[in-house]
């Protein structure tokens, strides 16, 4: 059955790359809804990836982080339909460098959200998660009923997050959904990640860090159907559930780079740079999105052109990411990549 009605919608980390994608769709495609982001104002969030909608009058910020109760309180006021969870500390690499953090927001942060559904009889969850729980897939897909094997901090705080909701929907019949998103890609994505990382170096004429030799796997997904999959999973999916969304569009590392590299005119010779692979690097991940499928969703956007529309993103908003290249993540390049 749908998930229909009036709705006051909580979107945790809404200011994020996925998230804000989320935002910025459901204010603009659902009539009925009201959203409410909560947001810590971490590294990773920009106020600027929402300054499309932040002036409808369905669109409501509160400052704050879900680890802290009396900030989820304030944001739910005095009701909610929903919660959709997108905060998380995300980056493998900075969970190897400092993990804790990733434990306290993933975590216990998810936990605090999960008692206030609880408490507050708010109609559904949904924990927005990673296919990286799964683990290194050497052959074939993941599947929702596959056992999770996490290899990274991150990863073991996402999948310690999965747990918790499913052992509340199972423990308290809490209403929830998890969806286990591929590698998401596409405009307003914070600048570590591999493609927004290589396509700002490039265009600067830098050149760019392949880990290892280049030749891990991984499914990419554009976070236009990133967004509109979780959105069809809250309204239309089975209740203590998870689905996994899958772009279909797999591709070693190193042939994102020569594509990456063709498209802003670079050469492989001057501007790659092999480094020390990541610690514990999963090799290859894959999700099969067949039950997702058959719930309705599937992916719209061809690898090929989302690829390019990225790419020109980038390109004409050079105000977006230049900042953020220039602060905080300056010293975090350097802590990363100078001794590899």
């Amino acid at each position: 059955m749908a998930f229909v009605g009036q709705r006051h919608w909580i979107v945790t980390g809404g200011l994020g790359f996925i998230g804000s994608a989320f935002v910025r769709m459901v204010l603009r495609d659902r009539t009925d809804v009201r959203v409410t982001v909560l947001d810590a104002m971490t590294y990773a969030a920009n106020p600027e990836n929402v300054r499309e909608v932040a002036g409808d009058p369905r669109y409501r910020f509160v400052r704050g982080d879900i680890c802290d109760a009396a900030a989820v309180r304030e944001a739910i006021g005095d009701e909610a339909a929903a919660i959709i969870n997108f905060a998380a500390e995300t980056h493998v690499d900075r969970s190897i460098l400092a993990p804790e953090q990733f434990l306290k927001t993933d975590v216990l942060g998810t936990h605090i959200l999960l008692e206030a559904v609880r408490e507050q009889g708010i109609g559904r969850f949904v924990q927005v998660s990673t296919d990286e729980v799964y683990g290194d897939v050497e052959q074939g897909s993941s599947t929702e009923d596959d056992p999770i094997r996490p290899r990274s901090p991150y990863a073991a705080s996402k999948a310690g997050g999965d747990l918790q909701v499913l052992a509340y929907h199972n423990t308290y019949g809490t209403p929830v959904l998890i969806t286990r998103g591929s590698n998401t890609y596409g405009p307003y994505q914070y600048p570590e990640k591999l493609i927004p990382l290589f396509v700002t170096n490039l265009i600067d004429d830098t050149p760019v860090p392949v880990y290892g030799d280049g030749r891990q796997v991984r499914d990419w997904l554009h976070v236009d159907d990133h967004a509109r999959g979780i959105l069809h999973v809250l309204e239309h999916g089975e209740l203590g559930n998870v689905y996994n969304l899958g772009g279909g569009n797999s591709r070693e590392n190193i042939e994102i780079t020569k594509v990456l590299l063709e498209a802003t005119g670079r050469s492989w010779d001057t501007h790659v740079r092999h480094v020390t692979d990541r610690a514990g690097h999963d090799r290859r991940y894959s999700l099969d999105a067949s039950k997702a499928m058959r719930l309705g969703w599937q992916p719209n956007v061809s690898f090929e052109a989302g690829l390019r529309e990225t790419v020109e993103w980038y390109r004409a908003n050079e105000a977006w990411w230049r900042p953020i290249k220039s602060g905080e993540f300056r010293e975090y390049y350097k802590t990363q990549y100078a001794s590899r």
